[in-house]
């Protein structure tokens, strides 16, 4: 029988974590970003520094939580230098033609268009919610606030989407079909 050090048993439980869990943490950074890259980038670092403090955070805390919460915050700090704001165009440059895409998902990248347009919290309780099927009780653990305040986010983010979709023309069915 192999007996493992308690530095080993440290790296075990971690790898195990990343494991079951990396994917959907990615998922969850790319729809907070919009961007793979910067996603990738985020839950890295999120899970570096969840590796340095592993020990006290699978005992005292939802290692999930701390690791969403980590991701939350580091894309609110990308998100607040000015310098790494994209600007979107109307169109391609000249020699890009545009991919032949369908409606449907001509639909679902303007509603992530939109999406992404949110502020970052009220972005968060939208991914949170219904991308990732969590309760209130849960979106307010990663977000660090009370259960009332992410049903505000919600409201305000919904209110907002849907005067964007009606200032563009179209119904709030037929932006979701």
């Amino acid at each position: 029988m192999v007996t493992l050090q308690p530095s080993e048993v440290h790296v075990v439980g971690f790898e195990a974590f990343v494991a079951a869990r990396g994917a959907a943490l990615v998922r969850f950074a790319i729809l907070l970003t919009g961007d793979d890259h910067r996603a990738e980038d985020l839950v890295q670092e999120a899970l570096a520094k969840t590796y340095l403090r592993w020990s006290s955070i699978r005992r005292a805390d939802d290692p999930e939580v701390y690791v969403r919460r980590l991701v939350l915050n580091g894309s609110r700090t990308w998100w607040r230098r000015r310098t790494n704001r994209e600007v979107p165009v109307e169109r391609a440059p000249d020699g890009i033609a545009p991919g032949d895409l369908s409606l449907e998902s001509a639909d679902r990248d303007e509603l992530w268009r939109l999406v992404a347009a949110l502020p970052i919290k009220q972005r968060a309780v939208v991914v949170l919610r219904y991308y990732e099927d969590l309760d209130d009780a849960a979106i307010a653990q990663v977000l660090e606030c009370s259960q009332t305040t992410v049903r505000t986010h919600a409201m305000r983010a919904l209110t907002r989407l849907r005067g964007r979709l009606d200032a563009d023309g179209r119904s709030v069915a037929e932006g979701t079909t």
